[in-house]
């Protein structure tokens, strides 16, 4: 049965795929945006939702999120991942292949996605591994994870180290026009290496990660995609090095779009003083310079997505050495908040350009439906109280875990309505 028609009056309706930024209403009939204008009339069956005040915008979009399942699910589901994405303003994730078993099989890719639909959430799209058991070998069937609903192709939380394989997948995945999203890390650089390395890094006694070994791995996969023409997606960058480069790259033609994580641009390596476990990552915080240059990445367009690398974790794994503790934090219930304060609050970017970074480039970059409210569009939208003050308590996120850096963190802007598919999928009333 589909969602009754919904009506939402009076919004401020941000969509950049459009250049709208006007108070107007939105139509969403039959899962899909009917229209948009001044004054819309409502049947007497049309549920009206009252947007005063409000910032609609398409539904946000995170192309970079691991929702644990296959193998993993005492950190996260599908389910729980699906239910934070909503709760967060999400109504679209790409949930990473790297589980167990990884994501390299047409059956597993199948997997995932029933799995997102049946839990009626955020819409799920899985994306399947580069290589075979993500060791950096034997490609996967490229055409048979596509047709079997993959939308890239990518090892991450693993480097492909080969620079042929690489190449052999650039080149085989334009046959089926899938990007490639990759990890960059050269690992004998980085290998035994917890953290940045720094100043941060010696007075703690930890042993570093150099910004190089992410540079060196982005060059080179820079440079294979100019060779081959092949669809490049850098993940997670963190350096400024990478942000030059990829800055260079596109003014040279080279087809890449690339992400930029909240904790990227927001902290330093600082946040690891006292061994804080909830700030171990991959790739590691790095300098006050390096973040200054990944938001100035978001600013002129270079990091044209943000994507939250939601990596969750139980509290019993992070609680270990700093040595021993898993990488990665939770962040789709944080991101938007995180990304309004310290970029739109700040000066760094507009609200229309966030807008843009968290979904209509999104959306793009992976072929994905939505990114947009114009008409015919699906009828995901995202709608924002950006005047709401909020503290970050991570024993009311909605995922399964609770490991975050930005716990008691003040942060403005927070999603009060997530519709999916013309029905809604959150609501904070309703919560």
């Amino acid at each position: 049965m589909s969602a009754r028609p919904v009506l939402i009056r009076g919004g401020r309706v941000v969509d950049p795929s459009q250049g709208m930024d006007a108070v107007v209403d939105v139509l969403l009939v039959d899962g899909i945006v009917a229209r948009i204008g001044e004054g819309l009339d409502a049947s007497a069956e049309t549920e009206v939702f009252d947007a005063s005040g409000l910032v609609v915008t398409p539904g946000l979009v995170d192309v970079h999120v691991h929702l644990r399942e296959p193998g993993g699910e005492h950190k996260e589901t599908i389910e729980s991942g699906a239910r934070a994405a909503v709760a967060g303003g999400f109504t679209s994730v790409v949930a990473m292949p790297n589980t167990d078993p990884p994501i390299d099989s047409p059956a597993t890719v199948g997997y995932v996605l029933a799995a997102g639909l049946r839990a009626g959430l955020a819409r799920v799209y899985p994306s399947g591994c580069i290589t075979l058991g993500q060791k950096g070998e034997q490609l996967t069937e490229f055409g048979e994870l596509a047709a079997a609903g993959a939308v890239c192709v990518t090892d991450d939380g693993r480097p492909v180290s080969s620079a042929g394989v690489m190449r052999m997948a650039l080149e085989y995945a334009l046959t089926f026009d899938l990007p490639v999203a990759v990890h960059c890390e050269e690992l004998t650089l980085s290998r035994g290496g917890t953290m940045n390395e720094g100043i941060v890094a010696t007075r703690l006694g930890l042993t570093g990660v150099p910004n190089a070994s992410e540079d060196v791995m982005i060059a080179r996969d820079l440079l294979l995609a100019q060779l081959t023409g092949g669809r490049l997606h850098v993940q997670h960058v963190a350096t400024r090095g990478g942000v030059e480069m990829i800055r260079a790259a596109k003014a040279r033609g080279v087809r890449v779009t690339a992400e930029a994580s909240p904790h990227h641009f927001s902290l330093t390596d600082e946040a690891v003083e006292w061994y804080r476990t909830d700030a171990k990552m991959n790739p590691p915080l790095r300098s006050a310079a390096d973040r200054d240059a990944v938001r100035e990445g978001v600013r002129d367009g270079t990091l044209d997505v943000i994507a939250t690398d939601h990596a969750p974790h139980h509290y019993d794994e992070k609680e270990q050495a700093f040595e021993d503790a898993p990488n990665g934090i939770v962040g789709l219930e944080t991101s938007f908040g995180v990304a309004f304060t310290e970029l739109v609050e700040k000066g760094v970017i507009d609200l229309a350009t966030l807008v843009d970074r968290m979904s209509c480039t999104p959306a793009r970059a992976l072929g994905l439906p939505g990114g947009t409210l114009r008409a015919g569009a699906p009828a995901d939208v995202t709608v924002i109280d950006t005047r709401a003050e909020w503290t970050v308590d991570a024993a009311k996120f909605v995922s399964l875990s609770r490991n975050t850096p930005f716990a008691g963190w003040t942060l403005h802007g927070r999603a009060v309505r997530t519709i999916v598919g013309g029905a809604t999928a959150w609501s904070a009333e309703a919560r």
